[in-house]
């Protein structure tokens, strides 16, 4: 392979890389109270409700300040917050949550069963990405006290998807400030009440969020910190800067260029680590536009596939910090990861045959014909990733035009008006397929809608298995549903998760307990603290 990363940082715009390095620090001596934190934001979050906005950028500011039902623990299982203890009907079809008591929202009011009753009606249900998918068949939630919420469904919940959601899609929002108003439009949107930790204090828009400590917080003596503030610093030099001079502690989402994590993994000031995002694994894609007569045809597909070399692109432009992706389901989720899926292994030779199979032969100036890629502009990966598959295709004779637009451009152009050939970007797993993975091949989402198939792909078999592994609340069998359905996924190509990784913190080490629990960038920090 000729095409090498220093070619490509000529031609790729330097955003930002996250990956997975091995981590070490721990938590050290007796927590001290009181303090600042920085931390660095590449982008703006205009919502910071993660009752409405599903997204880890929104956790990792609204995430101090709202709470979910239930979290999760050091080992990845479910853990307590709002919640204090669940069960299931034999049939899956009731879920019931018994609510932690003696907790206040930030202006005092009591938190209820009320609370957990609206939020799940009138903003999981309607409104949250992912959250409407999963609560689709919510027929509605009982309040038989203050401290009870009885979930009914109408077609079966298995506990282990609803757990495992609740960690990202279980935020509770206060009824007493949302009912009777448009609740998109609503100014708590940007200045959350919550029940966290850290009270929301002020937003700058293009600067700065702060969030002062709680000091009702029902975890007694909790949290350690006085106040964190998040800058936004959209120039990753600056932000380089930031973290070296010490303005800023903690890079959650590793928003910096990958030559500078490389640096700075060396610099005993600083951990650089995936641990403690091990719940939310990335994947590179590639999406395919079926309207596209070439991209409909497999053999076509199959082509595009083939003829990426992607180990060698994680060894060379990835740093090694991230590996081939064999299906939608990564590794880091061994309870779900089949082991034996159809794969396709880079072969340039079997790439060439199966586009002259199809029909496509070189022409006198060696193109078959030409196509228009879409790349996401949220990350220096994705555009290394897109300026590959340009080049790489073009030994194939696919001519390959990027087209870049900002984050509105490009959510319309692909999600909206299918004004694409080839798209790539982001997919992140959060736990269990049913959260945000099966969306992306599973027909019927309204057309718009981000991260949905937007493809032109339909599949009744693939529709059936995703439904049936979604409502099947026998563990063991709902595995083997989705071992099937990877199989069915993997066979037809409908899109490529091309690359795994895990998401890297760039945290100095005078701040303790970070990083202790598998989505601690989105958690709450009550347990953070700075040593001396």
């Amino acid at each position: 392979m000729s095409f090498t990363r220093r070619d490509a940082l000529k031609t790729a715009p330097a955003v930002a890389l996250v990956a997975s390095i091995p981590g070490v620090a721990m938590a050290q001596g007796q927590p001290r109270r009181g303090g600042t934190i920085t931390v660095h934001m590449l982008g703006e979050q205009r919502i910071l409700n993660p009752a409405l906005r599903a997204s880890t950028g929104v956790y990792v500011i609204g995430g101090k300040m709202m709470e979910p039902l239930v979290d999760l623990d050091a080992k990845g299982g479910p853990t307590p917050v709002l919640a204090t203890s669940w069960s299931s009907s034999a049939d899956g079809k009731t879920i019931t949550f018994k609510l932690r008591q003696g907790v206040n929202w930030h202006d005092g009011k009591p938190f209820t069963s009320a609370d957990v009753q609206y939020t799940a009606m009138e903003m999981w249900k309607k409104h949250l990405n992912y959250g409407t998918a999963l609560q689709l068949y919510l027929d509605g939630v009982d309040t038989p006290d203050a401290h009870t919420a009885v979930f009914r469904y109408g077609r079966p919940m298995p506990m282990d998807l609803m757990l495992r959601a609740m960690s990202d899609l279980g935020y509770i929002a206060p009824k007493h400030v949302y009912a009777g108003t448009n609740v998109l439009e609503n100014p708590a949107n940007a200045a959350p009440i919550g029940t966290g930790p850290f009270k929301f204090s002020k937003y700058e828009r293009g600067q700065y969020v702060i969030a002062v400590r709680n000091d009702n917080y029902w975890r007694k003596g909790m949290p350690y910190l006085d106040q964190i503030v998040w800058r936004f610093i959209p120039d990753t030099a600056a932000a380089v800067a930031a973290i070296e001079s010490g303005q800023v502690q903690i890079v959650p989402e590793g928003a910096l260029p990958l030559a500078d994590l490389d640096r700075l993994k060396k610099d005993p000031r600083f951990e650089v680590s995936s641990r403690g995002n091990e719940g939310n694994a990335v994947m590179n894609t590639i999406e395919f536009n079926f309207r596209r007569k070439e991209i409909a045809d497999h053999r076509v597909r199959e082509a595009i596939v083939r003829a990426l070399d992607v180990p060698f692109f994680c060894e060379n432009f990835l740093f090694g910090f991230a590996k081939p992706a064999s299906g939608p389901i990564p590794t880091s989720a061994p309870n779900f990861h089949p082991k034996d899926a159809p794969q396709y292994p880079f072969d340039k030779k079997k790439a060439e045959a199966l586009l002259d199979e199809a029909g496509y032969k070189r022409g006198a100036d060696g193109k078959r014909f030409n196509l228009r890629l879409v790349p996401a502009p949220w990350g220096e990966d994705i555009a290394l990733w897109a300026t590959f598959m340009q080049q790489s295709l073009q030994q194939v004779g696919i001519g390959v035009e990027i087209v870049r637009y900002d984050a509105a451009g490009y959510l319309s152009n692909v999600y909206k008006e299918w004004n694409f050939d080839l798209a790539t970007g982001w997919h992140q797993y959060r736990g269990d397929p049913a959260v945000s993975t099966t969306v992306w091949y599973r027909s019927g989402s309204p057309k718009g809608a981000p991260w949905t198939n937007q493809w032109g792909w339909q599949s009744e078999q693939n529709d059936k298995l995703i439904d049936a592994a979604a409502f099947e609340i026998d563990p063991a069998k709902r595995r083997k549903l989705y071992a099937d359905w990877v199989t069915l996924v993997n066979k037809e190509i409908p899109l490529w998760m091309a690359i795994e990784r895990l998401l890297i913190s760039v945290t100095n080490r005078k701040l303790q307990n970070h990083h202790n629990q598998p989505r601690w960038i989105s958690s709450s920090w009550h347990d953070l603290w700075i040593s001396a």
